[in-house]
């Protein structure tokens, strides 16, 4: 349980800035500024918004790799390009993983 306050000084456009990364992590002032003094690694969620892209993303990774392997018989090239893309695609999903 805890009992004991730190009271801090800071501005109202400081607060206002701590409160919206608290928010945006799903977690109250509190314990976003505890994290944040013990050096804890603080993820942010995913607003509905950044789900949806993410979810488009992977669509059009997978769109991509059917395109190229539809075309890897006739135009080699073409396919190798397409499948690039979706290798590029992929790579920035990893990324947004982490």
């Amino acid at each position: 349980m805890k009992r004991e306050y730190i009271q801090i000084r800071c501005s109202i456009y400081e607060k206002k800035l701590l409160k919206k990364r608290a928010a945006r992590a799903g977690i109250s002032l509190s314990e976003y500024l505890r994290a944040t003094a013990f050096k804890i690694n603080i993820v942010e969620r995913l607003t509905p918004e950044q789900v949806e892209c993410y979810q488009l993303l992977i669509q059009y990774k997978n769109n991509f790799m059917r395109i190229s392997n539809m075309f890897k018989k006739s135009d080699p090239r073409l396919a190798k390009n397409v499948e690039d893309l979706a290798e590029e695609i992929r790579t920035h999903l990893q990324n947004f993983k982490k």
